[in-house]
């Protein structure tokens, strides 16, 4: 594998295409400018007006609409980096952040490669790999299979072996996709193909790994960089147990609560890994901790976390920067930086947790973050945005410090209470509740959340969203978007009226919209807008109720939606691949007799 130019000594960069969108793209366009770098953005069709895309310095179109099309498509993110005249390029998070064949044609290229070497992130970005050089350098594991099942035969084998309850996971990706939990063996055969679908969907790659289930874990990783002199640090622990469908909501730095022995287990299993293959650029190895305070390796994400804020907020770091320095071929300087102070960063998802976290694509009527001491926002969308189905819920970051873990938790109260979004639903009510929970708060000197704390024992007592999802935005700009000769550029005009931006469902897939409100109690009706991946039903067919009907897909997530009575599937009129709105009746389920 060739790696000639990567992290040479004293490259100046000047011009970086991020191969990314939303809130991280702002992120590194931030970064970017504070170094004098000029930054590009690169854009999917819903995308085309987005903040990422106006405030980078040039935005050329990927022309189309799924991640598939767009954001995963090596071919189109090389061609505008090369016509941009780009020298380096940030993969962000998610799509093609992990994906060694990207890095590789990236450095073959003739550009900087803002992450680590190809070849570290073939060995760690796949989790079985990643795996056994864990336990070549001595970190704790929970047992697993030596590498990716070739079916749904040794899935089974494996539970039978081990015990219940397993994780299936996608061996290539993260970010709890394609990831699923099954507590008996007859879940085994449907969680298996979601999983695959999932893996494949997300991260082009359907292959999948099991090992034993630690049951109620909490999730803990570690912030590390190294540079290209071999010099590796942990920047902070990280505390990211509170999840929802085993992605992440909340996280904080330090992670509270751990020994000083288990700080150091963490500590020298991760550098120990990082030094193992040669590691270079920023990455975590996460880990679950058991409630016997047993701790077992979990995998590396060989890229920037989402929840990178809160090691900034806690060391005075700028982990983009540093990921730049060390890029350029520099010297990290310093050892395990000193932890300052606590973090704690709450996800701001357009999802409505009064349903379940039903994921809600919509458009930002009202957009207020809160200010004030210890408070920052890392934002992918402004007020009158909206947030597209086609790609991740995440609409922000808040992130809060405070001296103490008490300061942190009493500042996130008040920065909470002054979030006020409308237009479509949010995360917030859950995280004003959380902050209150003494399961959290470890109000009774215990710190009793585990991964799946939310669905397990959390008390859900938030309202369903009251308000009406808002599903296009007024355009009231004075300056006009083209796009000429492949490049997005303003058109300033005058006095131009309003206008309405309907959402495009493309040209493979037909566009269902919501049947009438006043539907029967016998109808399966559609929770939200998104694509069907899956019928399991057809018309004539008997079903109970919990049975499944279809699945979808959308922000990235699949959502079963199961029969609500016993009876008689008719009416069926959808197929894998539709796109269909919120309120759409899918089929009805008529008494039997």
């Amino acid at each position: 594998m060739k790696t000639e130019g990567i992290h040479t000594v004293g490259t100046r960069l000047s011009k970086l295409l991020i191969a990314n969108r939303g809130e991280i793209a702002v992120r590194i366009i931030r970064a970017c400018k504070d170094a004098g770098i000029r930054t590009v953005a690169i854009y999917a069709d819903p995308d085309r007006d987005a903040l990422f895309v106006r405030l980078a310095d040039e935005a050329y179109p990927l022309n189309g609409e799924a991640a598939t099309d767009t954001y995963l498509s090596i071919e189109k993110v090389l061609e505008a980096a090369v016509r941009s005249g780009a020298d380096s390029v940030h993969p962000g998070y998610g799509f093609l952040s992990e994906n060694s064949e990207f890095a590789q044609a990236v450095i073959d290229a003739g550009l900087v490669w803002v992450g680590p070497p190809p070849a570290a992130i073939d060995q760690l970005g796949d989790k079985v790999k990643a795996r056994q050089i864990a336990q070549r350098v001595g970190a704790p594991l929970v047992p697993g299979t030596p590498g990716p099942v070739k079916g749904l035969d040794e899935v089974i084998a494996f539970a039978n072996e081990y015990g219940m309850p397993i994780a299936i996971k996608a061996a290539f990706g993260g970010g709890g996709r394609g990831l699923k939990i099954a507590h008996e063996i007859d879940q085994i055969p449907s969680l298996y193909e979601s999983a695959v679908r999932e893996a494949t969907l997300a991260f082009g790659r359907g292959e999948c790994f099991v090992e034993r289930f630690v049951e109620k874990p909490r999730h803990v990783e570690t912030q590390l960089l190294a540079d290209s002199h071999g010099n590796v640090v942990v920047v902070s622990t990280r505390d990211c147990t509170l999840q929802r469908r085993h992605q992440k909501l909340v996280e904080e730095a330090p992670a509270p609560f751990l020994s000083v022995e288990q700080t150091k287990s963490l500590y020298e299993s991760s550098k120990a890994i990082f030094k193992e293959v040669g590691y270079i650029g920023a990455g975590t190895c996460e880990f679950l901790v058991g409630a016997d305070g047993a701790i077992s390796f979990l995998e590396v994400n060989t890229r920037l976390q989402v929840e990178h804020p809160v090691s900034e907020e806690v060391t005075g770091l700028d982990l983009v920067r540093e990921m730049l320095r060390i890029a350029a071929g520099e010297e990290l300087g310093y050892d395990d930086p000193e932890i300052l102070c606590h973090a704690i960063e709450f996800r701001i998802n357009a999802e409505d947790p009064g349903r379940e976290f039903l994921p809600s694509p919509g458009t930002l009527a009202q957009w207020e973050p809160p200010s004030g001491p210890g408070v920052r926002l890392d934002a992918g969308y402004v007020q009158g945005e909206t947030i597209p189905r086609h790609f991740d819920s995440l609409i922000a970051k808040l992130i809060v410090t405070g001296t103490t873990r008490e300061q942190a938790l009493e500042r996130s109260r008040r920065a909470l209470a002054e979030f006020a979004v409308d237009g479509t639903p949010t995360v917030i009510p859950f995280h004003r509740s959380v902050v209150d929970d003494p399961a959290f708060i470890a109000a009774d000197g215990s710190f009793d959340v585990y991964t799946t704390w939310i669905e397990d024992e959390y008390n859900n007592q938030i309202e369903p969203y009251a308000g009406k999802p808002v599903d296009n935005e007024p355009d009231t700009a004075d300056e006009l978007i083209v796009e000429f000769d492949g490049r997005r550029r303003k058109i300033r005009v005058l006095n131009r009226g309003s206008r309405s931006r309907p959402v495009n469902a493309g040209p493979s897939h037909t566009r269902i919209t919501p049947s009438s409100s006043n539907t029967s109690a016998q109808a399966v009706v559609m929770p939200m807008q998104g694509n069907v991946v899956k019928v399991a039903v057809e018309n004539g067919q008997t079903v109970s109720c919990g049975d499944l009907i279809v699945v979808v897909e959308a922000m990235k997530m699949e959502l079963p939606v199961a029969a609500h009575r016993d009876g008689r599937i008719s009416g069926l009129n959808t197929k894998v691949g539709d796109a269909i709105q919120s309120g759409f009746v899918i089929a009805t389920i008529t008494d039997v007799d």
